[in-house]
């Protein structure tokens, strides 16, 4: 029996695109709930994923009404599929999110219990690329918890702030953050593992440093690492002392790998390539300060200058009038 929630897929592509593994994947997808894709493609695209996509599928263009301003368009997507969602449980994933129906089951299930859910991402198949990034992954997990592409939300509390901040180029942190300050309950479930399919190596390399420029939503991380370039530079460390840090940092990455269930989906080697990504935020970070100076970070031909909203300007702002997106309030949203 299908699930009584809706599957949000925001998309916009620019290119053919893996139009047939995707459709594959949502034929298989819409027998277990109900699925509105979200397509802000150019019309030739647009026209092949409709005539490729099952026929279950809801397939829309995303409604311009709903951003008022703001230059992210994956949040424009979003918002248009949670207006025409059919179900107050929602789950929203990127267009590279595999899930299996055991994880969508899980997935729902938490979210009985709270108002966001918020998942582990892996990487399968794992060219060179996806070792890289992994080791992200894994020091994120060793610290904290992870920031994956896809989330489950109740829809109920999204429409009650009023959606959430078009502005944002860190989305999916922006969202978080607007649930929390509204009051809602968030789930970390770094147990909870959904596949992820690995972008090009071309993809990968352009996005190095926008993926840092997203640290100026978490101030103390963006601080440790930008400290670290100078540190090396002034301390001028041996080679045995390299070794060592490197080795501390794989151990670091190695407890994340370990955590909550991880080593049964992150490679044995994967917490090696830790190092590699440190050495990629040090000089990615500095870029990324660069990008923020002429006004922000390359994005859909723009740029785009603020990461995330902090959680305190939101509570903030929740408390003196609950709106914390661009969407006008609807009647009777004061209640989550």
């Amino acid at each position: 029996m299908p699930y009584a929630a809706e599957y949000i897929l925001p998309l916009k592509w620019a290119d053919i695109g893996a139009v047939a593994e995707l459709s594959g994947y949502l034929e298989h997808l819409v027998r277990w709930v109900d699925v509105t894709v979200v397509d802000g493609s150019a019309g030739p695209f647009f026209e092949r994923h409709a005539r490729a996509f099952p026929a279950g599928v809801r397939h829309v263009r995303p409604n311009p009404e709903l951003l008022r301003g703001g230059g992210n368009g994956k949040v424009l997507g979003v918002l248009t599929g949670l207006a025409l969602a059919r179900h107050e449980r929602v789950i929203v994933a990127d267009d590279d999110v595999r899930y299996g129906r055991p994880d969508l089951q899980r997935m729902l299930g938490l979210l009985d219990g709270a108002d966001l859910v918020r998942p582990q991402n892996y990487f399968a198949p794992l060219p060179w690329h996806a070792r890289w990034d992994t080791g992200r992954t894994l020091l994120n997990r060793a610290l904290a918890s992870d920031y994956p592409g896809t989330l489950a939300i109740r829809r109920s509390i999204v429409v009650a702030a009023g959606g959430y901040s078009p502005d944002a180029l860190f989305e999916n942190l922006e969202l978080i953050r607007t649930v929390r300050a509204a009051g809602g309950v968030e789930v970390r479930a770094d147990d909870l593992f959904v596949r992820r399919i690995p972008c090009s190596a071309r993809h990968f390399a352009r996005q190095r440093v926008r993926q840092a420029y997203d640290s100026f939503a978490q101030p103390v991380r963006l601080a440790a690492e930008l400290s670290v370039l100078p540190t090396f530079l002034l301390a001028r460390p041996t080679g045995r002392q390299l070794a060592v840090i490197a080795l501390t940092v794989v151990a670091l990455a190695e407890v994340g790998r370990r955590r909550r269930g991880g080593r049964t989906v992150f490679h044995p080697a994967a917490a090696l390539w830790a190092p590699v990504w440190l050495l990629e935020r040090a000089v990615c970070s500095w870029l990324a300060v660069v990008c923020r100076v002429r006004g922000g970070v390359g994005y859909a031909g723009g740029r785009m200058k603020l990461a995330a909203h902090s959680e305190r300007s939101l509570r903030i702002r929740w408390a003196d009038g609950g709106h914390l997106g661009p969407l006008p309030r609807s009647p009777g949203s004061d209640s989550t």
